[in-house]
């Protein structure tokens, strides 16, 4: 175990941790539960999860990273330093990383990121857009002239780019994803049916019915909550319409998002994209008719990635090959990864 590279795909909603040889062998929450007396960790990852909307006022749930980027320091730190020891037991474990960051991410984020890490006793620690990370684990080939759209759509951003020659030719970077998502559902049915529902309710009915392009066959789902009006126990059940209903607005803005930055693509890239057609990533990629409503209003084939939840961690872990590579910077070689600490 001494010395073997993994990669870390530091998510909104969730940690995947992938080990050169082995593959993914964490995927946890990225969600830390903690003691508002004492300030000490109670539970982290798949625990702190289930107590989400569920806590006394002692203990506080809190996610640690923020639209992509880390915005509780310690928290971030604790839940690295926790899933590092988990996967290598209690052996010294001195690895080289490979962490997935947002393509538009501010140096003083990159540093948050490298620091949180490097504090978990890591010997070296590269950068790897995410992208970049989203293409390759979706089997893209990145190194040739060739250009490829990936929109990679997470828990807490939407990140968008044209790849070639194993770089960024143009890319962008929203903050809608997943968690914009439930949002939207939350208000929608506060406003509609006066209840309110938590979080976890919210995704439960956006996995379960969640659509962004009317549906073949109507499906409902129960959503149980609080009436705003009288505080009394509600549920309402909710048909995929609604939903669609929710849901199209944030939708729409990663569409807006997508024909915005083709407009930007130089011509050679956008005819290459138009042959091959854009390949979705992420866990909300998977949101019903996300690929048929972008392939309407791009007027262009979508693909949605095999794997696309992990694609980013299976990326980063390809990735790891070109650790050595990053110091060498001989003709020819083209690197995906963007940075070295």
């Amino acid at each position: 175990m001494l010395g073997t590279d993994i990669a870390i795909d530091l998510g909104t909603s969730t940690v995947k941790i992938y080990l050169d040889g082995k593959g993914i062998i964490l995927n946890e929450p990225a969600i830390v539960a903690v003691n508002v007396e004492t300030d000490e960790v109670v539970a982290t990852g798949m625990e702190a999860y289930k107590m989400v909307g569920r806590t006394s006022d002692k203990i506080d749930v809190v996610h640690p990273l923020c639209n992509g980027v880390i915005s509780n320091f310690d928290l971030a730190q604790h839940l690295i330093s926790t899933y590092l020891k988990k996967i290598s037991g209690s052996k010294v474990f001195m690895p080289r990383v490979v962490v997935s960051v947002p393509c538009q991410i501010t140096e003083v984020e990159k540093r948050a990121v490298v620091d949180a890490i490097s504090a978990a006793g890591v010997r070296k620690i590269c950068l790897i857009e995410e992208p970049v990370a989203a293409a390759l684990g979706a089997g893209v080939n990145i190194a040739t002239p060739h250009g490829t759209l990936i929109v990679d759509i997470g828990g807490g951003t939407t990140d968008m780019a044209v790849l070639s020659l194993s770089g960024i030719a143009i890319s962008r970077s929203i903050k809608v994803a997943g968690n914009a998502f439930d949002e939207a559902v939350i208000k929608y049915i506060r406003k509609k049916y006066n209840l309110i529902i938590g979080h976890r309710t919210a995704e439960d009915a956006k996995i379960a019915i969640g659509c962004v392009y009317p549906r073949k066959e109507l499906v409902s789902h129960r959503v149980k909550g609080r009436n705003a009006m009288n505080g009394l126990p509600q549920w309402a059940d909710i048909s995929c319409d609604e939903m669609l209903e929710a849901l199209i607005e944030p939708a729409m803005q990663i569409v807006r998002t997508i024909q915005e930055m083709l407009e930007k693509t130089p011509p050679e890239l956008m005819g290459d994209v138009y042959s091959d057609g854009i390949i979705l990533t992420g866990g909300s990629a998977q949101l019903s008719g996300f690929d048929t409503l972008i392939s309407k209003k791009a007027k262009m084939p979508v693909h949605i990635a095999q794997d696309s939840q992990i694609c980013v961690a299976l990326g980063a872990g390809k990735a790891i090959q070109f650790i050595d590579d990053i110091q060498n910077k001989g003709y020819g070689i083209l690197n995906p990864l963007s940075a070295a600490y």
